[in-house]
């Protein structure tokens, strides 16, 4: 609520994460909740736009995402790290 009441209409707020990801270019990851760490992939990849995640928290592994079809940038992980 304290959210809303500053941000007002320049902010939209979502009930969950699959709600946030819906229509979405991208999947920012910027939080370890254990609700994040173990997402549907299958449905994000059925509700997103575009399939890309930049995993500020790095929580997923590169070759598990790439396998899932995404494409996959872990933030200040080297390109080649598994």
């Amino acid at each position: 609520e304290n959210a809303r009441r500053i941000f007002k209409k320049r902010i939209q707020l979502c009930e969950n994460g699959y709600e946030a990801a819906e229509g979405a270019d991208a999947l920012l990851v910027v939080t370890e909740w254990p609700e994040f760490r173990r997402p549907d992939f299958d449905k994000l990849k059925r509700i997103m736009r575009t399939r890309v995640i930049f995993d500020g928290r790095n929580i997923y592994t590169p070759k598990l995402a790439t396998e899932l079809g995404f494409t996959y940038y872990g933030i200040g992980r080297r390109p080649d790290a598994e």
